[in-house]
């Protein structure tokens, strides 16, 4: 790859994700949502997006930039459920958690050793 194909790729990154973010905060500052429902707000738009076919081209422009935010968890789980649809009911169900899999082992991981390096405590001590 030539330096500035790896300069555009980054630029595009950081503007979808930049935007995915500056979408977030727009809603954060603008109703009185939690942020539980709006994580929840946005998976359920990945995963309705990857439904209607729509999530994947912007992957595929925005790479990293559409795959890290949490609408980019629920394209993984709606795509991975997609392909195990395709050998019947039971690997639907298997098929996203497969696709996740690797994703939710390494933040349980890195959580716990997070945990055990720093002095955890309440935020009101």
């Amino acid at each position: 790859m030539e330096f500035l194909d790896i300069v555009l790729m980054f630029i595009k990154a950081f503007a979808v994700g930049g935007l995915i973010c500056t979408i977030a905060q727009v809603v954060i500052n603008f109703t009185d949502l939690t942020s539980g429902k709006i994580l929840v707000i946005f998976m359920l738009a990945g995963i309705a997006l990857t439904a209607l076919g729509l999530y994947a081209p912007l992957v595929e422009f925005a790479g990293a930039g559409a795959t890290v935010p949490i609408c980019g968890f629920g394209y993984l789980l709606a795509n991975g459920a997609m392909r195990g649809a395709q050998n019947g009911l039971f690997q639907a169900l298997t098929g996203a958690l497969s696709a996740a899999s690797a994703g939710v082992t390494a933040a349980v991981i890195f959580s716990f050793l997070a945990a055990l390096l720093f002095r955890s405590h309440t935020k009101y001590n």
